[in-house]
């Protein structure tokens, strides 16, 4: 193919990708947002496939054929519930993809690369996306097992951890110094580069492992981010203009959102990195944090549907609790039922709620709530006093109010839901448990507090009946 036919081409896609990112930056336009960025891959694809720089389609095909099978299973197997790990392992792929192209590269360098200045640059390349990738690879297999539950969402702090990452990072520039002199020796090289993506595998495994379970959306951002510059960097080493303006525009916005969410925390995004809630470095202030104690009101789901008959404003607060009980379509039918009688009904959507950016946002747009409805944290707050009822179905940390009443949590200053100043409150939740972050919620005991106790889908399911009979 023309080169430059394959530029235009890639320009094209490029320009794709930004109008997908630019729908996907709203409900209403997110599905057009999809099919823009579909249509970009495609185009991606077909260009690569076509250039001149394939010549063996029959490896190629071998390739790409289980992982389209692969592909193909997943999207249609997945639950929503488990998008957030599974977008965590699709990071660990474009890592393990860098750390590959970064040795397939300084075995077999580009052909036109003769001056020293060319091959210093691309072995700086080589270096930086070999490490990039591998922190990405393995950090993303680390939170895929956290968020699956096969690993515990709690931090594990290693003595002295702060200076044993500085360790690591001094370590790698070293080897790093050491490979670009190097450049020209191959085996030497070789054994440069494994033992430089191990330290720094090493690296990702001990970084997320040190950030706690509250923390996790913001990891996964966090991550996305990583791959993006880890995409960006194979491009690099590739010399494939499409790959440096995609992984650019992936790792960009990845961090941007990152920054956001922490600032919906009230964290810096340093804070998460070096250490989760719970921690003594995380986030929140010293001391002991109080214990919350008191008597419960326990009720059941046909008193629960009763008072939101009576209710002329309500407010859903969704939580992972909702997304692993699946109860997004029941409660769907609830919200239609209770609006076609005039109650005004609102969904207030916390910027960390669930285990991935967004996770709320699209379950309920799964289940057709009205994008209208479905409010920011920052858009519902100030009306939550003029609330006649909240419902809190499966969410604990972003409504505990010792966020803001107890100056020795450790979620102290972290913008919440401030759903006590309702008039009246029901927590679904399956038990008194904490939430992910362990801190302890004195809102179950507060006097306008009622603990729906059970399974969510089940309590939505009665609520569903009581409301229709």
């Amino acid at each position: 193919m023309n080169e430059t036919l394959v530029t235009i081409a890639y320009l094209v896609a490029a320009v794709l990708f930004i109008l997908s990112l630019g729908g996907l930056s709203k409900q209403e336009s997110a599905r057009r947002g999809n099919a823009l960025g579909i249509a970009g891959m495609i185009l991606a694809l077909l260009v690569a496939v076509l250039s001149d720089d394939v010549s063996r389609y029959g490896w190629l095909i071998l390739a790409m054929a289980p992982a389209v099978v692969i592909g193909a299973a997943l999207a249609a197997r997945v639950q929503m519930t488990q998008m957030p790990q599974l977008v965590a392992l699709l990071h660990s792929f474009v890592g393990a993809a860098a750390v590959l192209v970064g040795f397939a590269s300084f075995v077999d360098p580009h052909a036109g690369m003769t001056t020293s200045a060319e091959l210093i640059v691309h072995s700086i390349e080589i270096f930086i996306g070999v490490g990039v990738g591998a922190i990405t690879f393995t950090g993303s297999i680390i939170a895929c097992l956290k968020l699956h539950g096969s690993m515990s969402g709690n931090p594990l702090i290693l003595p002295a951890r702060h200076l044993l990452n500085l360790l690591v990072l001094l370590v790698t520039v070293g080897l790093g110094i050491w490979f670009v002199i190097g450049h020209d020796h191959l085996t030497l090289g070789i054994v440069l580069l494994i033992i430089a993506t191990i330290l720094t595998g090493l690296f990702g495994i001990h970084m997320v492992m040190a950030i706690g379970g509250a923390d996790m959306p913001v990891v996964v951002s966090m991550l996305n981010s990583y791959s993006g510059w880890a995409a960006a960097a194979a491009g690099f080493m590739l010399g494939n203009d499409l790959l440096i303006i995609t992984g650019a525009l992936v790792g960009s916005s990845g961090a941007i959102l990152s920054i956001i969410m922490c600032r919906g925390m009230n964290r810096s995004f340093i804070s998460v990195i070096l250490g989760g809630f719970g921690t003594d470095s995380g986030g929140g202030g010293g001391g002991s944090a109080a214990t919350p104690e008191g008597d419960v009101t326990s009720i059941e789901a046909s008193e629960a549907a009763s008072l939101m008959r009576q209710a002329k404003r309500i407010v859903i607060v969704p939580g992972y609790g909702m997304a692993v009980a699946q109860a997004q379509h029941v409660l769907a039918e609830v919200v239609r039922l209770l609006r076609d009688d005039g109650i005004e009904i609102r969904f207030a959507i916390h910027p960390v709620a669930g285990r991935l950016p967004g996770h709320m946002n699209v379950l309920l747009a799964e289940a057709n709530v009205p994008y209208d409805i479905v409010m920011e944290m920052d858009e519902i707050n100030d009306d939550l006093p003029e609330t006649d009822l909240t419902l809190v179905i499966g969410a604990n940390d972003i409504v505990n109010p010792s966020a803001e009443t107890d100056p020795h949590s450790p979620i102290a200053g972290m913008p919440v839901l401030q759903v006590w100043k309702g008039n009246k409150v029901i927590m679904m939740k399956r038990g008194m448990a904490t939430g992910y972050a362990g801190v302890g919620n004195p809102l179950f005991f507060n006097d306008n507090t009622s603990m729906l106790f059970g399974d969510a889908k089940d309590n939505v399911d009665g609520i569903l009946a009581a409301l229709k009979n």
